[in-house]
């Protein structure tokens, strides 16, 4: 479990297929300090820890994880947003992430708005995946790539959040433009709520 609080971002330095899995090895700050078998979220995404060194490791994402995220369109270089799993006696400073990345969205719009970047995501939605809870409420909390952050405007398929500058300086969000495809893991609690108000019916 990850609470959504960005460490730090990790660079690509090589992808490998293998199958329908995809190989991916980064360099971190911390990469010494972990250890085979070590949850780490990347961009939202838990993955485990195969290998490492002192300066980088190596984590596989398979076929369902690539279809749901945006892992599979990483190049060498990129940076990924990283976070270790939580401490259970630390304070929970965002909100209960699980690393179960739902969808992607598109980012539509990015403006500065005097003192913080505001990014507009759209996201398909079906009657289907609303009922699965696959929405945003009005202040709510969502993780756009591992990152724990308030909703704002939110509409039927689309949302609004507001990056504060040392956010967008510490995070691949400085990457983000119109068009960007970033991975979205709505709030398990809602998505809890709305599976039994389903089975309710």
């Amino acid at each position: 479990m990850f609470s959504g609080i960005v460490e730090t971002t990790a660079k690509v330095l090589n992808l490998e297929k293998e199958g329908s899995n995809l190989n991916i090895t980064m360099s971190c700050p911390f990469a010494g300090e972990l250890g085979v078998d070590q949850s780490v979220a990347h961009n939202g995404v838990c993955l485990t820890v195969t290998s490492h060194t002192d300066s980088s490791y190596t984590v596989t994402a398979i076929k369902e994880t690539l279809d749901r995220s945006n892992l599979g369109l990483l190049k060498v270089g990129d940076e990924v947003n990283i976070e270790r799993c939580m401490i259970m006696n630390g304070r929970l400073d965002g909100h209960i992430v699980q690393g179960h990345v739902d969808t992607t969205g598109e980012c539509i719009s990015k403006k500065w708005a005097d003192g913080s970047w505001e990014f507009t995501f759209k996201y398909a939605v079906t009657p289907e995946l609303a009922l699965k809870g696959y929405v945003t409420v009005e202040k709510g909390s969502v993780s756009v790539n591992g990152t724990s952050l308030t909703v704002c405007n939110s509409q039927k398929d689309q949302f609004s959040v507001c990056i504060i500058p040392y956010t967008y300086d510490h995070t691949n969000f400085h990457n983000i433009q119109v068009g960007t495809l970033v991975n979205i893991e709505f709030d398990i609690i809602g998505k809890y709520i709305a599976r039994m108000n389903a089975l309710g019916q």
